[in-house]
């Protein structure tokens, strides 16, 4: 997606029939309502058409007025990123078993001295887990909102690509440029560099037992405990430098810094601080993991502003 096509650029221009507030409502209303739905039965999406499915309907509900043509541009528009996205997590749950042993001890050294001789994580699962911690206890308040956004990664970049898709075809290609190339700028750091996360670390004896992977424990009391077993099947275990979670979310809050002009706009970087604390607390990744993901994501976007320049983009 290198550049806006004028054909995208003219598309982008182009608006829907106005929709009525009592028709969206109803139409919105019930598309949430089946996707708490699935969430409840089947758990967030992740795979990639199923994450489309649902982004393409939230589009006919949000335009329920619009023609046939109308939405059929959305195929026509996302096949390309839907292809890339699906080679990209095909390829991603490949990585590990490229011969490649992963390594272990780097980023534990190096969150000890972060940690002044204790690793973050310990010292977040030691003061909030609980005594012994394990993952099969009762959740805390905490431990739902940061299991909630933790998964919230799986569908914040995506909807706000749907959603500028909706207003400004333009700035669409811009946001979808810059998710795809973090996207694909981690994987090739996974290829070469396969890393072990603490939760995996703790399990082979580099760190002490524990430590646990707490991420889907704090939605358990809502009667989703399944999702903690789900959360255990998703991508490459040994997939963890750079963190892109922590770089999604740092990407997503600095490109709307960018973009937006209120000074309420700063207080997007609470996102990214709170998905920080979620992947150390949850065993998911270490502090140098979420550093790693900040910087790919300032790099990113200082790449795709310098190419856009460059191009007149």
């Amino acid at each position: 997606m290198a550049s806006a096509s004028p054909e995208v650029a003219r598309r982008g221009r182009a608006r829907a029939p106005a929709t009525p507030a009592w028709l969206r409502g109803t139409t919105m209303s019930a598309y949430l309502g089946l996707l708490v739905l699935w969430t409840v039965e089947l758990g967030v999406p992740r795979q990639v058409f199923v994450v489309f499915g649902w982004l393409w309907l939230a589009t006919v509900a949000w335009n329920a007025r619009a023609r046939p043509s109308y939405h059929l541009a959305f195929l026509r528009d996302w096949w390309l990123p839907l292809v890339a996205l699906t080679a990209y997590m095909y390829s991603r749950g490949v990585t590990d078993d490229l011969g490649i042993a992963p390594h272990f001890s780097m980023p534990v050294v190096v969150d000890r001295w972060l940690g002044a001789g204790v690793t973050p994580t310990q010292r977040l699962q030691e003061a909030w887990c609980g005594t012994p911690c394990h993952r099969h206890l009762p959740p805390r308040w905490y431990d739902v909102v940061l299991t909630s956004v933790y998964l919230s990664h799986f569908l914040t970049g995506l909807t706000l690509a749907t959603v500028l898709w909706v207003r400004n075809r333009v700035e669409w290609v811009r946001w979808m440029r810059r998710y795809l190339t973090i996207s694909f700028a981690a994987l090739a750091i996974y290829v070469v560099y396969p890393m072990a996360p603490p939760w995996l670390a703790a399990r082979d004896g580099y760190l002490p037992d524990g430590v646990h992977r707490l991420t889907g424990r704090g939605w358990s009391d809502l009667g989703l405990g399944h999702l903690d077993l789900a959360l255990r099947g998703i991508g490459n275990p040994v997939a963890a430098m750079p963190s892109l979670h922590a770089g999604m979310a740092f990407l997503l809050a600095l490109y709307g810094i960018q973009r937006l002009r209120s000074r309420a706009r700063w207080l997007l970087l609470a996102y990214p601080v709170v998905m920080a604390v979620a992947l150390v607390y949850d065993g998911e990744h270490y502090v140098v993991d979420v550093l790693a993901g900040a910087l790919l994501a300032v790099l990113v976007l200082l790449g795709a502003g310098l190419w856009e320049t460059a191009r007149g983009d």
